[in-house]
């Protein structure tokens, strides 16, 4: 992963944060309601039967063979990190890492010193298409 990344100095010499190389991407992508079905924190015990929804695994592989960096960003808490990578294993997801404990309840605003694109999925994965708007 550290070749992947273009190193930057701002205006005063000094070193900027790291970015991606051109064409690469970070995808944080959710579990419960986006890849597979939508499994509440409270009921754990179904997470390890939980249904893939169709065409998830074969986008979210595609993306890492592309040379992206996968990560699944999920609402799950951390106590719910070992039965959750056993699941991710066992379907065959690549992926570069997990982040527990995204704020629940959806309605996000992301504020970032760098680019953020949103897709909202709903259980299908289309191609994705890009539109660049100034707001």
């Amino acid at each position: 992963m550290a070749d992947d990344f273009v190193y930057t100095l701002d205006a005063q010499g000094h070193p900027r944060s790291p970015e991606l190389a051109k064409g690469k991407r970070n995808y944080l992508i959710d579990i419960d309601g986006t890849i597979c079905e939508d499994i509440p924190n409270e009921e754990p015990e179904r997470m390890k039967d939980a249904k893939i929804y169709k065409g998830a695994l074969e986008f979210v592989n595609r993306l890492y063979e592309e040379g992206h960096q996968v990560y699944f960003f999920t609402s799950r808490t951390e106590d719910l990190r070992k039965i959750t990578e056993e699941w991710l294993n066992q379907h065959g997801f690549l992926y570069h890492g997990m982040v527990m404990g995204k704020p629940r309840g959806g309605n996000y605003h992301w504020l970032d010193n760098h680019m953020v694109t949103f897709h909202h999925y709903n259980g299908s994965f289309p191609e994705i298409e890009s539109h660049d708007k100034k707001i």
